[in-house]
Formats: structure tokens, sequence, C-alpha cells
């Protein structure tokens, strides 16, 4: 199966939007407990999250991962930093890519991908306010250029 391609779970729409990336990166999540089971439930938010690089490990932060109902005493904390899992070429690869001025990791999607969460990081360079107005000017005009061909075979 193609890097990112599974059941999707949760998706940034955002990150897309503030950043313009260029590069993506699989990566397997450390999970505990009876995460997993929330995340195929669907209660799962990536909305602030981010990715970190400490010590040669990736780390994300900020996502939300809600308590799954039925667990007890074994449920989690929401926000908690979880690893993530890279070869060591691609860990040393995103050390130089980010240390770059302007670069961040951003989670992109989480999805299931032959029964294992995995998470699609995005290496991208935050947007300008002018390149996020410039993005949408040609979303629209795409979308009216679309809209007129539709209309002119019917």
């Amino acid at each position: 199966m193609p890097r990112g391609h599974g059941k999707t779970i949760a998706q940034n729409k955002k990150a897309r939007h503030d950043f313009s990336i260029e590069e993506t990166f699989e990566a397997g999540i450390v999970l505990q407990g009876t995460e997993i089971k929330s995340i195929r439930n669907g209660r799962i938010n990536l909305k602030d999250s981010f990715a970190r690089v400490n010590n040669g490990e990736v780390f994300l932060h900020n996502m939300h991962i809600s308590p799954y109902e039925q667990g007890n005493i074994y449920n989690h904390d929401p926000t908690r930093a979880r690893k993530l899992l890279l070869h060591r070429k691609e860990i040393n690869q995103l050390i130089g890519q980010t240390q770059q001025k302007g670069y961040s990791l951003v989670p992109l999607k989480v999805y299931i991908k032959n029964g294992v969460a995995k998470v699609l990081l995005g290496v991208g360079r935050g947007k300008k306010k002018y390149d996020k107005r410039e993005d949408l000017k040609r979303k629209q005009q795409k979308r009216e250029i679309d809209r007129a061909i539709k209309d002119s075979l019917h």
C-alpha cells in the first residue's frame, strides 16, 4: 500500500492552509492502553498539533485522543507527547530540514494501515497572509472554470 493510504481517521485541514508542504513522511505512533480503541472510534483531533525532534527521537505534541469510554483505570492522558516511529535515516533527514529557518513538522492525517495507526508528517514552511489569499483566489478560479465547463457540457 502506498504511503499515506489507508482508512483515514483524522485529517488536519488547517495544515495545508497554513503551510506549504514540501515533503511527507509516514510514521508509526507509540500508543498506550486504550488509545488505539479511541483512534479506531475516530475520537482524535489533530488541530494545533505539531512534531518536534528531541535527542534523535521524534515526538508528536498536542494531538488529542479522547479517553476510551469503556476504559477504566487504564485510560490515558489525552494530550501527552507521543513518540513517532521512523527509520534513523528519515530522522536525520528531518533534523536537517527542520533546522532551516521557517520549516516545521506538521501532522497531516492519522490513518489505519494494515491494522496499525500511522501518521503522515509533512515538512512545510509557514505561509504568509498574502500566500493564503493567493491560494484561495486560485481555488475559487478553478471552481468557476470547472462549473463553466460542466454547464457547457449540459
